[in-house]
């Protein structure tokens, strides 16, 4: 039987970064990729009707006691595209305080004073980069949890619930639910396990809109541009400017919302912004987005119309509304914590998780943790004992009938 950390360190060597620009499902080959790898693995272990489908979906389904719940886990196989995914290279340091050298011959260290939650992993093993890419563990550590707990269950037997596995694509760029089979599924209800330090639970998350901006100038030369030249660049700027200073990621924390531009784009001619809007609360998340549109139409007020462009996509809500009328799903899961020695903790979601929008699609699913840190980044890490214990955790939770 493979380990977790086999399993992990396997995942990492695919490069599955999604991409937002591609058109395609999923949007990048190397998630096929190791799609496929998956569910040929999931095939050698027992799992009869594993496979993956036309769109880079993984299914498949270990059959457990048909007077128990069928519960689903869920995760997905892409990397965020905020840092490198490619030729990860992951090693393992047991961690006895202060600092840990990355990379030598680059000077990049992960330090205890920028990320303080190192002092929670004294004695640990800890999986991490070399400092240039991020490491992949949101979310391929759910994906190994996942498949180990599966083989566990498989190897030992017993009586336990029947287990959906289902593994999406393109999750970091909104994507993931999009053409998720629930129906096919036919889960009870279902965990995401995408989460972070262990004995975090989640069942209530961010309403997020995704915005373009385009903005349209003149570029005229600038040796006679008196009076002609439109700078896309700094209306643009001027347009970032009428937004809540108050309201980005690095001013706020715990329920509050946020505006977060994630990519600009420009030239005299043409410049294009985009951002992320996100908020719990309902009404505070569409006066966010009627903050947004007023800002556009000023800007078009005082340059012509068409000069600026904005496009709004919602990308899934909060799924609070849809677990609270049955939270023996989160009990269940915080009962499992505890037998395994976790302190369940319920924490608001900073982020998103395809199960947010799986919720609203008729399939309770909170977001379990995974034990991993500093996500989309390259200072990301993981420690092998947490791994191990969220294995446990999800055994528990299809055993504990």
């Amino acid at each position: 039987m493979k380990t977790v950390t086999e399993r992990f360190l396997n995942y990492v060597s695919f490069n599955t970064q999604s991409d937002e620009a591609s058109e395609t499902c999923p949007s990048t080959e190397g998630q096929r990729k190791l799609g496929a790898a998956l569910a040929a693995e999931m095939q050698e272990m027992g799992i009869a009707d594993a496979h993956m489908d036309e769109n880079g979906y993984v299914y498949g389904t270990v059959p457990g006691d048909p007077d128990l719940p069928t519960i689903g886990l869920i995760a997905h196989m892409d990397t965020a595209p905020d840092a490198s995914g490619a030729d990860i290279q992951a090693r393992i340091v047991e961690y006895n305080g202060g600092d840990v050298c990355l990379n030598e011959s680059l000077g990049i260290f992960l330090r205890e004073s920028d990320y303080s939650s190192l002092k929670n992993h004294h004695g640990k093993h800890l999986i991490v980069t070399d400092g240039t890419t991020l490491l992949g563990a949101d979310d391929k550590a759910g994906v190994a949890e996942i498949l180990t707990a599966a083989e566990t269950l498989l190897r030992q037997g017993g009586r336990h619930a029947t287990l959906k596995i289902g593994f999406t694509p393109d999750e970091e760029i909104g994507r993931g639910a999009d053409r998720f089979d629930v129906k096919g599924f036919g889960a009870d209800y279902a965990y995401t396990a995408d989460g972070g330090p262990v004995g975090g639970i989640e069942y209530e998350n961010f309403n997020a809109a995704g915005a373009k901006v385009v903005v349209h100038g003149r570029n005229i030369h600038p040796g006679s541009a008196k009076n002609k030249m439109i700078n896309s660049q700094r209306i643009a700027m001027e347009f970032d400017a009428l937004l809540p200073v108050e309201q980005r990621p690095e001013f706020t924390e715990g329920y509050e919302g946020f505006f977060h531009l994630t990519g600009v784009q420009g030239s005299v001619e043409e410049t294009q912004l985009y951002y992320i809007i996100r908020d719990h609360d309902m009404d505070k998340f569409q006066e966010k987005k009627t903050v947004i549109t007023a800002a556009a139409e000023f800007i078009n007020r005082k340059y012509g119309d068409g000069t600026l462009e904005l496009l709004i996509r919602d990308s899934y809500f909060n799924m609070r509304k849809c677990i609270e009328p049955c939270m023996y799903v989160v009990d269940r899961a915080m009962n499992a914590m505890r037998a395994v020695g976790m302190e369940p903790v319920a924490v608001p979601i900073r982020g998103g998780t395809d199960g947010a929008r799986l919720s609203y699609e008729g399939l309770p699913c909170p977001n379990l943790c995974t034990g991993g840190e500093n996500y989309h980044g390259r200072f990301e890490f993981i420690p092998v004992e947490d791994m191990e214990l969220c294995v446990k955790m999800l055994v528990e939770i299809l055993t504990n009938v």
